[in-house]
């Protein structure tokens, strides 16, 4: 436990911080499975729609220092090239 007035803000912040984080990685997460659902059942306009969506979350991940961006750009280009191939 922190013992300074500074010290224990700070873990004030940090837990607020953190849930947000998380708020925002499983908001991510929940789009990147959606497409993946659409690519498994074989709807390409589906997948591709729900690509279209998940596109500026992840980005927005980014830019918030969840995720890396290339990360984010790997992620993109798999299930491109996976809706690709259907």
């Amino acid at each position: 436990m922190p013992h300074h007035k500074s010290a224990e803000k700070r873990l004030r912040q940090t837990e607020k911080r953190t849930a947000i984080n998380r708020a925002r990685l499983s908001r991510a997460r929940t789009f990147v499975k959606k497409v993946e659902t659409a690519i498994a059942s074989g709807n390409k306009a589906a997948a591709q729609s729900a690509l279209q969506v998940a596109q500026p979350e992840l980005h927005r991940a980014t830019t918030k220092g969840v995720l890396h961006k290339n990360t984010v750009a790997r992620k993109l280009s798999r299930l491109a090239t996976r809706i690709n191939a259907l």
